[in-house]
C-alpha cells in the first residue's frame, strides 16, 4: 500500500481492491513509526477512522480521492482541532469549521488523518516550537526539514503520507520540498481559496500566500490537478473565480518551450551545488529540444530587500510579537527573526551602519521603510517591469534555483533568511512555482565551497558556507516558474525536468 502512487492508490480504492480502512490504518501505522524518529506530527485526527468507516458505507465511492489519507499542515483548520502554530495560547481553542481546502478534500472522499508540525508562528526555515518540539530531516537528522511546512516535508519523504497540504508565503512549502527531496507546487494566490488558514500576519495583503501541494512524486500533483472535477456549487467553495479550470491541452502540449533561466541572483549567489543543478537541467532540456535563453530578473536587490522582505515585516513586527508571542516562550530557532522584526527603525539604521564593514547587505535590512501603501504601489510597478522583460524574451516558463543552499543546520535557519530570496521573489510577483529534485550534493560541490565567496564574502556568505559544509548526499532541487494563472505551463516544465533529470 505504502509503495503505490496516488493514482494507483486511488484507483485500487475505487475498484475495491483495497478498503479505505485498510489503507488508512497502513498510513497511520507508518506515520506514527516515522514520527517516533522525526517528530513530524502534532496530533492524529481523532475521527479519521470513524469517518472512513462511515464514508465507506454511506457516501459510496464517487469521490476521486475516496479513502486516500491526506496529511494537513498545522495552520490549516480542521473542525474541533486546535490550530496552534506552536503557540501555547491556542492549545485550547478548537477550530469552528474546516478550512475550505479540507472541505474540498473531504467532498472528494479524502481522509485527513494527521496534522503536521510547523515552526513557531511559521516564520522560520527550521521546524521547531515549544509545544511540539523540533522536526528532523529524514535524509539527514542533523539538518532542518525546512519551514514552515517542515512536518509535511519530513512525513512525505519518509513515506508516511502520499499527499500533503501546506501553505506558502515566502517559500514555506517549496523550501521543505527542496530540503527533503520531494516535489512542491505553489499555485497563483487565490486560485485555491485559503479561508480558515491561520497566519501570524494580518492586515492588508502585502506578500501573497497560497495553498501548496506536496508529494513525493510529481505525478501525484499532476494527476490530482488534471482529474479533479467539481459541480458549480463545489467550485464556488473551491475557487475564487470560476474561470480557472485546469486546461489539460496546455499541459499536454508537445511543442518545444522557450525557457528562460538564471543560475544565480546577483544579490544572493547560490552555493555550488545549487547553481550546478540549474545548469545541469538547462543542458538536459536543450538536448530534449527546448530553447533556453538567459533571463536576469530586473532590479534584484530592490525587489527582494526593499520590497519582499520589508513587506513581510511592514508593521515592524507588532502583530507578530504582540498578538502571537506576547507572554509566550520564544523558540530558540526564531529568536533572531523576532529581534530583527521588532527592532525600532532607528536601531535598524544604527545596526546597518555598524555592520556595514562585515555585511554590506545589512543596510537593506535595517533601513526604515516607506509607508506600507507606497510599498504596495511599488510592488505593482515592479511586477509590470518583470512582465515586460519576460515578454521581451518571449518566454513560456522560467528555470532557476530553488534556494541558495542545500538543507541547512537548524541552528543556522534564522541567520540565513536571505537564502529564501529565490522563493520569496515569486510570492512578491504572485507567479506559480514548483520545485523538482534533480541531483544531490557531491564531493566536488563541497570542495568548491573553499573558493566560493557569494555576494562579497560577507557575514551572510560565511554563514551560507558554514551551514553547507558536509552536505554531501543531500537533495538539490530546481525551481520551475510560470506567469500568473498558468499553472499548466509550470507543471509541464516540472514534468519535463523530472523526465530529463531523473534522480
Amino acid at each position: 500500500i505504502l509503495s503505490l502512487t496516488l493514482a494507483q492508490l486511488s484507483q485500487q480504492l475505487r475498484d475495491g481492491q483495497l478498503s479505505a480502512v485498510q489503507v488508512l490504518q497502513a498510513f497511520q501505522e507508518k506515520a506514527i513509526s516515522e514520527n517516533d524518529k522525526l517528530n513530524c506530527l502534532t496530533e492524529p485526527v481523532p475521527d479519521a477512522l470513524v469517518g472512513t468507516m462511515q464514508g465507506s458505507s454511506q457516501r459510496g465511492k464517487e469521490g476521486l480521492l475516496h479513502g486516500v489519507p491526506v496529511s494537513i499542515k498545522d495552520n490549516v483548520n480542521i473542525k474541533g482541532m486546535a490550530t496552534t502554530m506552536g503557540v501555547t495560547k491556542h492549545l485550547d481553542i478548537p477550530a469552528d469549521e474546516d478550512a475550505v481546502i479540507v472541505q474540498v478534500l473531504k467532498k472528494q472522499g479524502a481522509v485527513p488523518f494527521v496534522k503536521t508540525n510547523v515552526p513557531q508562528t511559521l516564520l522560520s526555515m527550521a521546524c521547531s516550537n515549544p509545544v511540539f518540539g523540533e522536526t528532523l530531516n529524514p535524509v539527514d537528522p542533523t539538518r532542518s526539514p525546512g519551514g514552515s511546512s517542515g512536518g509535511e516535508g519530513a512525513l512525505i519523504r519518509s513515506g508516511g503520507s502520499v499527499l500533503g497540504v501546506g501553505s506558502d508565503i515566502a517559500g514555506s512549502a517549496r523550501i521543505p520540498a527542496h530540503f527533503c527531496g520531494i516535489h512542491g507546487f505553489k499555485p497563483t494566490a487565490y486560485r485555491i481559496r485559503w479561508a480558515s488558514l491561520v497566519s501570524s500576519h494580518t492586515g492588508p495583503v502585502s506578500l501573497l500566500s497560497s495553498i501548496q501541494k506536496e508529494q513525493k512524486r510529481l505525478g501525484a500533483i499532476i494527476w490530482l490537478d488534471t482529474r479533479l472535477k467539481f459541480s458549480t456549487k463545489e467550485l464556488q467553495i473551491y475557487l475564487t473565480s470560476l474561470m480557472c479550470p485546469f486546461l489539460l491541452q496546455i499541459y499536454d502540449d508537445k511543442k518545444p518551450m522557450r525557457i528562460g533561466y538564471f543560475p544565480a541572483l546577483q544579490s544572493c549567489p547560490p552555493t555550488p551545488s545549487m547553481g550546478r543543478a540549474v545548469i545541469m537541467a538547462k543542458e538536459a532540456l536543450e538536448k530534449a529540444g527546448h530553447t533556453l535563453v538567459v533571463f536576469d530578473p530586473p532590479d534584484q536587490m530592490y525587489a527582494i530587500m526593499d520590497l519582499a522582505f520589508r513587506l513581510i515585516s511592514a508593521d515592524g513586527g507588532k502583530t507578530f510579537y504582540t498578538e502571537w508571542l506576547k507572554d509566550e516562550i520564544i523558540d530558540d530557532r526564531i529568536k533572531s527573526q523576532v529581534s530583527l522584526m521588532t527592532m525600532p527603525y532607528y536601531l535598524r539604521n544604527i545596526m546597518g551602519f555598524l555592520l556595514r564593514p562585515i555585511c554590506e547587505i545589512s543596510l537593506y535590512l535595517f533601513r526604515s521603510i516607506y509607508e506600507l501603501w507606497q510599498r504596495l504601489v511599488e510592488r505593482e510597478e515592479y511586477i509590470q517591469k518583470f512582465l515586460a522583460d519576460w515578454r521581451e524574451k518571449e518566454l513560456d516558463v522560467l528555470l532557476c534555483p530553488a534556494f541558495a543552499i542545500p538543507a541547512c543546520k537548524p541552528q543556522h535557519a534564522g541567520p540565513i533568511i536571505l537564502a529564501a530570496s529565490y522563493t520569496v521573489l515569486f510570492n512578491l510577483l504572485n507567479f506559480p512555482a514548483g520545485v523538482v529534485p534533480v541531483t544531490t550534493v557531491t564531493e566536488e560541490d563541497d570542495r568548491l565551497l573553499d573558493d566560493w565567496r557569494g555576494y562579497g564574502n560577507d557575514l551572510f556568505d560565511r554563514l551560507f558556507k558554514q551551514t553547507s559544509r558536509g552536505a554531501v548526499g543531500l537533495p538539490v532541487a530546481v525551481q520551475c516558474v510560470a506567469l500568473p494563472w498558468q499553472e499548466e505551463k509550470c507543471l509541464r516544465l516540472m514534468k519535463e525536468v523530472e523526465t530529463v533529470c531523473p534522480v
